[in-house]
């Protein structure tokens, strides 16, 4: 199964190159990169769970 994903902030700010989770039942089973235009795909196995996203947002610039 193909999982598809866009991210983008309010704040405006890219997530280029933001390395992403995919969790299940709060267990990482893949990962993941924002492509430029914020989209990033997972290629797992079909399963029962509730699925969660996680972004290492120490990448973010800020001020």
């Amino acid at each position: 199964m193909t999982i598809k994903l866009k991210l983008e902030l309010a704040s405006g700010q890219s997530l280029k190159g933001a390395p992403l989770e995919l969790l299940a039942d709060g267990v990482p089973i893949a990962r993941g990169v924002v492509d430029k235009h914020g989209g990033a795909m997972f290629d797992v196995k079909s399963a029962a769970a509730q699925l969660a996203v996680r972004v290492d947002r120490s990448i973010l610039k800020t001020g």
